[in-house]
């Protein structure tokens, strides 16, 4: 729903034909942008280079296998300025490798900082947040194979107070069974 949005999509050497794939909507759309890594680097590499190419107030990670609410964009802006939030993330439904909705939630915590982050063992999913990079400026996502995104959150509550947690389920995560992701411990 919101109109002012640039798409940075970042290709790790990736061989499903997403260069193909994107061929219409790049020359439909002036404001979504392809680059593809010279060699695979896994996702914090990928993020971090989309981070750099960043040109808007606002920074949201978007997996290619995750999907969003229409209207996510434009909830979650409304609701940082509305808190006065520098840094935000939503709640998040599950589905399966197929698309199938698992019927699982997660909710994150209305606000959280930097020790609460720690105990809690990142409560919030990547594809639910949002920062404020007016603000905070650029990041490097930490070039580790796990928990990345982890890392990357803690970094940025060493800049502002707290993650807002907004309690309405705006993003879709794909759960694999052989994803980087799937084994936590």
């Amino acid at each position: 729903t919101l109109k002012d949005w640039e798409l940075q999509i970042v290709d790790d050497c990736s061989e499903d034909g997403t260069f193909e794939v994107l061929i219409p909507y790049l020359e439909k759309h002036k404001n979504i942008h392809y680059h593809c890594l010279a060699k695979n680097g896994g996702p914090q590499v990928a993020r971090t280079e989309a981070i750099r190419l960043a040109e808007g107030q606002y920074i949201a990670f978007f997996d290619s296998d995750d999907l969003w609410s229409p209207e996510k964009l434009e909830k979650q802006i409304m609701f940082m300025q509305s808190m006065g939030a520098k840094f935000s993330c939503t709640a998040y439904e599950q589905m399966d490798e197929t698309g199938i909705k698992k019927h699982i939630a997660f909710f994150p915590p209305e606000k959280c900082d930097y020790k609460k982050m720690l105990r809690l063992s990142n409560p919030i999913g990547n594809t639910t947040v949002m920062y404020d990079q007016v603000a905070l400026g650029k990041y490097e996502v930490p070039n580790i194979k796990k928990r990345n995104d982890f890392a990357l959150w803690l970094n940025i509550l060493k800049n502002c107070d707290y993650c807002y947690g907004m309690q309405e389920i705006l993003a879709t995560y794909r759960v694999r069974a052989n994803s980087v992701s799937s084994n936590k411990l």
